[in-house]
């Protein structure tokens, strides 16, 4: 399957929940204030939070009164303008190598299983790959993250049950500066956003990324679980605010109708959207487009 034809596939229950209510108001009617009503309440009811709705609905007033636009069917194209706009404010650069990306997120969002996709996607690409395997506190954490170390054939750095993760970072940096590699992919423990001692080692861990290899471009990327809507919105402002972001993973996007968080995403925060996974094998796990994604959710 291509790449058009994943996302299109994975993103059918969003485009089902919002693409079959824009039907019914797009109908070619005079373009009055009953229509913007109307299209507010499928903005918000398609998770789109309140404040991007009001951008969103402010902006297609203005534009269409800017192109004498007067039948809400000529408003779709406008609309879709619109929401590129907003995806595409923060966009994702192209890596440079080396890089260490440090993944991090809640329990339960996928975040081992999306190291293991972007070991198998960055040695696709001819990337020399080491794991790092800082999630110290989960017994079975190291076990899974080599399952996919296997499967990627990929230099996995590990330590024992309970050892600081930031000594197994050290490490994974000594192996990965001796072996010349390109990427070093840091899985850290599961926590929730809100327990200090956690986030303080997230800290810790960027310090000694920083400190033994300041010449890698370092990303802070968080994976969030799709399915949750606006409550991953709140997981990226916390974690944003406590360890300032760099970039952000959607998974199980397939799996939801509440897609449409994206734009409040995008809209309200300082980070690129970098992958979205759409399915369970590596290749659903994507880069992200903008007009791709409005295409396939419209």
């Amino acid at each position: 399957m291509g790449f058009f034809s994943r996302l299109f596939e994975g993103m059918k229950k969003t485009k089902k929940s919002f693409g079959e209510k824009l039907k019914y108001i797009f109908t070619g009617n005079d373009l009055d204030e009953s229509f913007f009503e109307e299209l507010e309440f499928v903005l918000v009811s398609s998770d789109i939070g309140a404040e991007t709705t009001e951008y969103i609905i402010e902006e297609l007033k203005e534009k269409a009164k800017e192109r004498k636009i007067k039948k809400t069917d000529d408003c779709k194209q406008l609309l879709k303008e619109i929401m590129v706009d907003i995806l595409q404010e923060n966009p994702a650069q192209p890596l440079t190598y080396p890089c260490v990306i440090m993944v991090l997120g809640v329990n339960g969002v996928g975040k081992t299983t999306t190291i293991g996709k972007l070991a198998k996607k960055f040695t696709d690409e001819g990337k020399k790959v080491v794991l790092a395997a800082a999630d110290t506190f989960r017994a079975a954490a190291s076990d899974q993250l080599e399952v996919w170390a296997n499967r990627a054939k990929v230099k996995i750095i590990t330590n024992e049950h309970g050892s600081d993760p930031a000594a197994v970072v050290y490490d994974s940096i000594a192996s990965a500066k001796a072996r010349e590699a390109d990427v070093l992919l840091i899985d850290t423990a599961g926590r929730l956003h809100n327990k200090a001692i956690l986030m303080e080692e997230l800290k810790k861990i960027s310090r000694v990324v920083q400190q033994q290899w300041p010449e890698a471009e370092y990303h802070k990327m968080v994976v969030v679980d799709g399915t949750t809507g606006q409550n991953a919105v709140n997981q990226v402002d916390l974690f944003n605010q406590a360890i300032e972001l760099t970039d952000v993973t959607i998974t199980k996007l397939d799996g939801t109708s509440k897609g449409g968080f994206l734009l409040s995403l995008a809209k309200d925060y300082d980070v690129a959207i970098r992958y979205v996974g759409v399915g369970e094998t590596a290749e659903d796990l994507l880069d992200f487009e903008a007009k791709d994604f409005v295409d396939a959710i419209m």
